[in-house]
């Protein structure tokens, strides 16, 4: 198997990492517009399988040449350039994997479905942690019941040792952050579909020691297409973000103020956006190495051999000292790469534009994160 990663940043290079220490993979390219990244990359990960090299996606002749030999691409890049990496595989005749986490960039890759199943192409936005690996439980889980009540999925990202005033490190791009915060997230209530405004519906939530009592509030992205999929189905279906007390209505205020504005700014002779100076700020200000944590929590509750019961995954992942990836590194980069592999080796089939909830079967997908040491819980209640 031959991948290609784009983007050699904090998730494309754990990636790299994971596909060149599974079975059957025999190359791994790890493309970047900046070839030192990519290379200082290789050489930390100091595998021969791994080959580095430069490449501005952005020019799109040179990008279909270098997909041309590979059986998958991986894109770990902003999410605003997913549709057009999308066409570029269809067009080469190359799988297509992306982290994703925008709503409206997948709504574009899925105009492209019935050229993909045309193609006989596969292309699977939204991998990753949430939207990705907690999209998967919810809809697979939800199965082994006669029908559903309500899902609710619960994820986070947190430092271990916390700091104010936001007691938030950035474990993935500041735009990525503002993206999960601003806008409407996509939740079910009475069976239909709404939209909810983002940074609302603070709740309690608590996980073991030392982690306690939590929040989780409205973020977008995460449901992913769960809401569409589950209309009519189910009653009640929610994504929230989980963050230390207080963190949402710190966050929301700066936000209030504007922070996050693309309207431009003149400031003596210079022209920027408020968010470009915040995205800046928040690489500044909220970055770090400090260990990280990363809490799922999914709960299904329906009705299962005609008993009312409630399935609970659970998942508390830590920073790895070994390889010194983070835990949001883990957590979204494997079972990124796990689908990847999945779907070149051919356990995933269906053709078109599918997010991970259409199409990964979950037994092999856990097989294969448990046996990277990802401790996912599976429990009824």
């Amino acid at each position: 198997m031959k991948f290609l990663v784009l983007g050699a940043g904090m998730m494309g290079s754990a990636i790299a990492l994971d596909l060149v220490r599974s079975a059957g993979v025999a190359r791994v390219t790890l493309a970047d517009a900046e070839g030192d990244r990519a290379r200082q990359a290789a050489k930390q990960i100091g595998s021969s399988l791994v080959e580095p090299l430069p490449l501005d996606i952005e020019y799109y002749d040179d990008l279909l040449e270098v997909l041309s030999g590979h059986d998958c691409a991986i894109g770990a890049v902003s999410y605003r350039y997913n549709r057009n990496l999308t066409k570029a595989c269809l067009e080469a005749g190359v799988h297509f994997c992306d982290l994703g986490g925008n709503d409206e960039v997948v709504s574009n890759q899925r105009e492209l479905d019935s050229k993909a199943r045309d193609r006989n192409i596969t292309v699977i936005p939204n991998c990753g942690l949430a939207p990705g690996l907690a999209n998967v439980l919810a809809a697979r889980g939800s199965e082994l019941f006669d029908s559903v009540e309500s899902i609710r999925i619960r994820v986070g990202g947190l430092p271990q040792n916390p700091k104010p005033p936001l007691n938030y490190q950035l474990v993935f791009s500041p735009e990525g952050l503002v993206n999960e915060y601003s806008g409407r997230a996509v939740v079910l209530r009475n069976s239909k579909k709404e939209t909810v405004e983002t940074l609302t519906g603070v709740e309690e939530i608590e996980f073991p020691e030392p982690y306690g009592r939590l929040e989780a509030f409205h973020t977008s992205g995460g449901a992913s297409l769960l809401p569409e999929m589950f209309e009519g189905k189910v009653r009640e279906l929610d994504y929230k973000t989980i963050r230390y007390p207080g963190h949402c209505n710190r966050f929301k205020a700066l936000l209030d103020l504007g922070f996050a504005s693309t309207e431009p700014l003149t400031i003596g002779s210079n022209v920027m956006t408020a968010r470009e100076m915040f995205l800046e700020l928040l690489k500044r200000k909220l970055g770090g190495d400090d260990p990280d944590v990363v809490l799922l929590r999914t709960v299904i509750r329906g009705v299962r051999e005609g008993r009312p019961g409630e399935l609970r995954y659970e998942l508390i992942d830590f920073f790895d000292k070994n390889d010194n990836i983070t835990a949001m590194m883990r957590t979204t980069a494997f079972p990124t790469s796990v689908i990847a592999q999945m779907l070149v080796q051919g356990t995933i089939q269906k053709r078109g534009v599918l997010t991970p909830e259409l199409c990964v079967p979950l037994q092999p997908l856990l097989d294969q994160l448990r046996a990277r040491d990802m401790k996912i819980t599976e429990r009824w209640i």
